[in-house]
């Protein structure tokens, strides 16, 4: 490659540059040691345990955590640890099966509101005609879930039906609900033990 001369302008400029600069003394050329990386200091070693105190301390055992969660029971299992308010050995023939129910209803195919009127009337009368044991039918319902994004509960008479005896008015006349013996229906059907009326 060769050089091509400058022309006279360039020339020119390039005087009036040269003019102006001045000369940088030794010390002040560029050091290419002061701008390289410089080492990492170094960490110090963790101290090194003592292994005869490590043998007799430990750190305090973790207090066992509490759930804040409280899973309801199933409604046969409720129906089963519920307090028995009547006698213990009536309540042992009623729930082998060995008592006959005085009086019977059955809410099948009813819906909530005619089920829940049905039943009102049909306690408090039994109640007022002094029978002490009554049979009430609610099926043990179908599963009816279709798979929506709101699960529908199976058998909701069968689930509905020990809330409503345990609420008022019915709670003054029910002495004791209890899930019935298979020869009168088993899982679809409770014995309803009555207070006598006074």
């Amino acid at each position: 490659m060769t050089r091509r001369k400058l022309s006279a302008e360039e020339a020119a400029l390039w005087r009036k540059v040269t003019e102006r600069t001045e000369a940088l003394e030794q010390r002040q050329t560029f050091d290419p040691a002061a701008f390289a990386p410089q080492p990492k200091p170094k960490r110090a070693d963790p101290p090194k345990p003592d292994f005869g105190k490590l043998a007799t301390t430990f750190p305090p055992k973790p207090e066992p955590r509490k759930n804040s969660f409280n899973l309801t029971p199933s409604l046969p299992d409720r129906l089963r640890n519920a307090p028995v308010q009547m006698d213990q050995k009536t309540f042992g023939k009623m729930k082998r099966g060995k008592m006959k129910p005085e009086g019977r209803i059955d809410l099948h195919g009813m819906t909530l509101d005619r089920a829940h009127n049905a039943l009102t009337r049909f306690v408090l009368s039994a109640q007022g005609s002094g029978k002490r044991l009554v049979l009430v039918i609610t099926g043990k319902g179908k599963n009816r879930d279709e798979g929506g994004p709101i699960p529908v509960r199976h058998g909701v008479l069968r689930h509905q039906v020990p809330q409503w005896l345990s609420a008022p008015p019915l709670a003054s006349a029910v002495m004791q609900v209890s899930e019935a013996h298979i020869s009168h229906g088993g899982g679809g059907a409770y014995y309803v033990y009555l207070r006598r009326q006074r």
